[in-house]
């Protein structure tokens, strides 16, 4: 490709054709669960959390974008690793930095360690008296600098359509989940990012029936909610189509009015607890959209799928390995990455689209990014 003078080294590899840097790094996936399940940092971060809920006081986990998801993901397992003795809870760094909460343990998840608003949230938590932890794959960053306790993973995501990005920052709080407790098995944890030929051709079939509509709405509950909100964002992101998450029960709420057969829905279910009660509202809300003609296709287990009619997948289902041999939080949003990564992927490819600079290589949307990346007022200044 000719040389572009606005491609510096800061910006992914700018490739021409497939296979794109983001599917390099979602084959590197399950390679991540061991290095990161024994890392001994983990542990500190896991009694940064301790003497917090000991002493009664707040835990946050603070993200934007890719990494937001991550710090949902990192407070859903540190929340069932404490069996009711306190609570993590997600929140968005630009809002953590306006409204620190005082004391207790703030962990930051920033992958690439320079994200501004971030950064900033954890220094308004260090002010507030907060212990500062961080999740990251940039050790010597301005995120690091900033905190007292870190866990760096081991391979920085060189795609901008972030997938290691989500999937790091999942087995670092898997890794501080069980410094407080939970047992997480490295190969269970590998075993459920691998992708079997039989899940790979089913990926392909519902990509195939879904490409070419207007709109998608991800949907999910429980720790499924984390996953339906990332694939949302990884399809505007890599396809260049909008895309909204909804909650289960949200969803049935209103917003049917903008849906038609120019929609797809897509179902993540893979939350094995209170499945039951999740997966007959999930039919209800299925049956709901094909009654306005919307494209339907589901991410499940084999268990979670078994409360799911095939009838109600227009557009086909993925099963994901049994993710069983892993605490509920862990194994669900460990088994829904790869196989929302590959969907996008899939998609990417039938869009005709490089997924990897999340279109930068066009002028406007550089123009978009800086004006987005200037200098950010903080809760400081």
């Amino acid at each position: 490709m000719p040389h572009q003078t606005w491609h510096t080294p800061d910006f992914p590899e700018l490739r021409e054709r497939r296979p794109w840097v983001m599917q390099e790094m979602i084959e590197a996936e399950p390679g991540l669960a061991e290095p990161v399940l024994s890392d001994p940092a983990a542990v500190d971060l896991g009694e940064a959390v301790g003497r917090a809920v000991d002493r009664g006081e707040p835990l946050a986990v603070v993200g934007c974008g890719t990494s937001e998801h991550g710090a949902m993901a990192v407070a859903e397992q540190i929340t069932e690793a404490l069996g009711g003795r306190g609570r993590a809870h997600a929140r968005q760094s630009f809002e953590a930095m306006l409204d620190p909460w005082p004391a207790g343990a703030c962990i930051g998840i920033s992958h690439e360690g320079g994200t501004a608003a971030t950064v900033a949230a954890m220094a308004s938590a260090r002010r507030a008296g907060a212990a500062v932890g961080l999740i990251t794959a940039a050790e010597a960053s301005d995120a690091a600098k900033g905190s007292d306790h870190t866990l760096v993973t081991p391979l920085r995501d060189r795609s901008w359509c972030h997938t290691v990005g989500y999937v790091s920052p999942i087995l670092g709080g898997a890794a501080v989940a069980a410094a407080c407790g939970l047992t997480v098995d490295p190969r269970a944890a590998r075993g459920a990012l691998s992708i079997s030929g039989d899940t790979g051709d089913a990926v392909r079939t519902v990509a195939t029936s879904l490409h070419g509509v207007a709109r998608y709405l991800t949907v999910g509950s429980g720790a499924d909610r984390i996953a339906a909100r990332e694939l949302a964002l990884k399809i505007e992101e890599g396809v260049r189509v909008p895309a909204s998450a909804r909650d289960l029960e949200t969803i049935l709420h209103g917003h049917w009015v903008a849906q038609d057969e120019g929609t797809a829905v897509v179902l993540i279910l893979t939350d094995p607890r209170e499945q039951g009660a999740r997966a007959a509202r999930a039919s209800q809300m299925l049956r709901a959209a094909a009654s306005i003609g919307c494209r339907t296709a589901a991410i499940v287990t084999p268990e979670t799928g078994a409360g799911i009619a095939t009838g109600e997948t227009s557009a086909g289902r993925i099963v994901v390995p049994d993710p069983s041999a892993l605490p509920p939080s862990t194994g669900s949003l460990l088994a829904s990455a790869p196989a929302l990564q590959h969907l996008t992927l899939e998609l990417v490819h039938l869009a005709g689209v490089n997924p990897d600079l999340i279109r930068r290589e066009d002028a406007p949307y550089r123009a978009a990014a800086a004006i987005a990346e200037a200098s950010l007022r903080t809760a400081a200044d």
